[in-house]
Parts: C-alpha cells; sequence; structure tokens
C-alpha cells in the first residue's frame, strides 16, 4: 500500500535488518524503525509497535531467522530453543505468531540460510493471501454498500493489502462506492488512529464511530454488512478478535446484518478445537485508564482519563461463537464456519 504515494510494506527484512512502520505513532507520525537483532524484534511485537496478526507473525518469522544468525554455533541448538520460547511468549493470542515460528525454527535446523528464505516466504505468503481475501470479499460488497469494521485488520495489521480491509480496497480499486464505519477501538482506539489514517491515505470516504454506537446504526438500517479480523479460529469455527467484536456480532445477527470474518489459513488453529481454548491476553491496566496524543508541537503526551485511584481490567481479545458468524473468507475462497468447511479448507 502507498504512503504519500510511496509504496510500503508493513514489515521487511533487508541484509539482517528488519524495518517496520511504528504503529503507536500512528496517525500523528509516519516513522520506520529497524531491529537488527531477534530480542529487539520481541521488544516491537510485545510493546506493539508493530501489531495485528499477520505482521506480528511476519515479525515473529524475521525474529526465528535472526535468532538463527546470532546463535552460537558450540551451542545453536539450546539458544535456538531458547530464542523461539522467547519470542512465542510475546503475544500469546495469534495463532499467526506461532505459525510463522514453527515454519521458521524448523528451517533454521536445516541451516541459517534456509531460516531466512522461509521468513521472507512467509511474509511473501501473508501478502498475496491478503490480497486473495480482498478479491474474494469484494464480492460481497456491492455498489453503493456501508460497512462495518471493528479495530485495525487493514495494510498495517499484516503485511499488505490486510484482511478486513482488503475486500474494501479491492471494491474501491473496482470503482464501487464504498462507505467504512469504523469502531474507534478502545482501549487503544486501533479503529480511530489506524483504520481512519489507512482509509484515509486510500481516499476511502468513512466516518469513526464510538464502539458502542455500532448496535444503534445497525438497527436504523445505515450499513449492509461487517467485517472483521482473526487471531486465531479455532477448529469448530469459533473467532477469537480484539475485545468488542462479539457484541458486535450478537447485534448484528438480532438486527439482520451479514458478519463476516476476513483471515488466512495460517490464522486457523486444528490443535484449538474450541473458543474455550484460546489463550485470551489481558493487557496492562494503564491502557484503560490512560491516553495519548500530541500537543500542538507534536510532542506527544499521556493523561488520564478516569477516576483517580481506579484500577482496570483489560483483556485484549473476546470470543465470537462460529454460531454467529455468515461466513469466513479466506485466500482460498468463503467458507461456513463449522468444522467440516474448515478441514476441508486446511486440506486443499
Amino acid at each position: 500500500m502507498k504512503v504519500n504515494g510511496i509504496p510500503y510494506r508493513t514489515v521487511w527484512l533487508e541484509s539482517l535488518t528488519v524495518s517496520y512502520i511504528e504503529q503507536n505513532l500512528l496517525p500523528f507520525t509516519f516513522q520506520i524503525n529497524t531491529a537488527t537483532d531477534y530480542q529487539a524484534c520481541c521488544q516491537s511485537i510485545r510493546n506493539m509497535n508493530i501489531r495485528g496478526a499477520g505482521a506480528i507473525g511476519a515479525m515473529a518469522g524475521f525474529a526465528m531467522a535472526l535468532a538463527a544468525t546470532e546463535a552460537p554455533e558450540s551451542t545453536f541448538p539450546e539458544f535456538l530453543a531458547m530464542a523461539r520460547r522467547e519470542i512465542e511468549s510475546t503475544r500469546p493470542t495469534a495463532r499467526n505468531l506461532f505459525h510463522a515460528v514453527e515454519k521458521v525454527y524448523a528451517a533454521a535446523l536445516l541451516s541459517k540460510e534456509e531460516a531466512l528464505r522461509e521468513a521472507q516466504r512467509l511474509a511473501d505468503q501473508d501478502a498475496h493471501d491478503s490480497q486473495r481475501i480482498g478479491e474474494y470479499g469484494n464480492a460481497l460488497i456491492q455498489d453503493g454498500d456501508a460497512l462495518i469494521t471493528h479495530c485495525n485488520a487493514g495494510w498495517l495489521a499484516f503485511v499488505d493489502y490486510g484482511t478486513a480491509l482488503s475486500p474494501v480496497y479491492k471494491a474501491h480499486e473496482a470503482g464501487k462506492k464504498v462507505f467504512v464505519y469504523a469502531d474507534e477501538t478502545r482501549p487503544r482506539s486501533q479503529g480511530a488512529r489506524l483504520t481512519a489514517w489507512e482509509l484515509q491515505q486510500a481516499g476511502i470516504p468513512h466516518a469513526i464511530i464510538p464502539d458502542n454506537a455500532a448496535p444503534w446504526l445497525m438497527a436504523r438500517g445505515k450499513a449492509r454488512l461487517m467485517i472483521v479480523g482473526a487471531d486465531r479460529i479455532a477448529a469448530n469455527g469459533d473467532v477469537a478478535n480484539k475485545i468488542g467484536t462479539l457484541g458486535k456480532a450478537i447485534a448484528a445477527r438480532e438486527f439482520g446484518i451479514p458478519f463476516y470474518v476476513a483471515a488466512p489459513s495460517s490464522t486457523f488453529d486444528l490443535l484449538c478445537p474450541d473458543g474455550e481454548h484460546i489463550p485470551i491476553e489481558e493487557r496492562s491496566p494503564d491502557e484503560v485508564l490512560y491516553t495519548e496524543g500530541p500537543d500542538e508541537k507534536g510532542i506527544l503526551h499521556r493523561i488520564r482519563t478516569s477516576s483517580p485511584g481506579s484500577t482496570a481490567w483489560n483483556p485484549a481479545f473476546d470470543v465470537t461463537p462460529a454460531r454467529f458468524i455468515t461466513g469466513i473468507i479466506t485466500e482460498k475462497g468463503i467458507i461456513r464456519p463449522d468444522p467440516e468447511s474448515i478441514a476441508t479448507l486446511l486440506k486443499r
């Protein structure tokens, strides 16, 4: 995708240096950061300098490859296993992270060069799959449609194109008029800060709405469908996504709004039987209690926006049962959220 007319990927590897778009500064400042060892990659994932299922999957793959290049020959297996545990501990919910680490770790046991090739292949595959998701999802969007999305599952959340927003980009490229209602997505405001910024860069009409406004918007018939991303999809079709997704899915069912999940095959976890077995990350209460933004000089400040002395509970994800999901848009087509359809998809 392009920023000010210049094409970028969200994360990329060049000469053993990982470059990535610093997402904690967006939309106020566009900045490219670099990481030259696997621990710096881990820190970028943990601190959400880079976030989104596909993007952290790509970063985790690059981290595993860098670990292979850093490992001493005398203790190569032990160092590699230690690095793998550290990378996998950065964020527990997104399946793409574990998928990439598994693949690159296996390649690293063959050679360091093979690890680097596999990490790059996975990043390229992520971009390809996202584009294909857009092509299949475009068929769901009619000229003049308005739709709702939650959190950020655009190109910033993947290597390129994204998942939930990829059909929007493809519809826009095809000349369709489309309007997007972007949930602000508390507490980190990925919808207000990232999705809105992406749509603005692409010239797509949109409006930011408070998280709790979506059901009322549905009730008034202002949107024809909703598309969200996913961080992990269980074998039975239950979906973990950014906190707040479950409530939107329930509202969509009530008001007859088709509710689609967009995700590549790497997000499915056949070893996880259902949503009850998906690990849900809980993040710092400070993300709920404080917010940050720039002053007139562009300097970021953090301020408390809640009652002093209060604490907070901050689950980063929730699980939407398969029965609330109309379909899952994948790089291989749109499927029903049931065990048979998922198993068939992953055998292709």
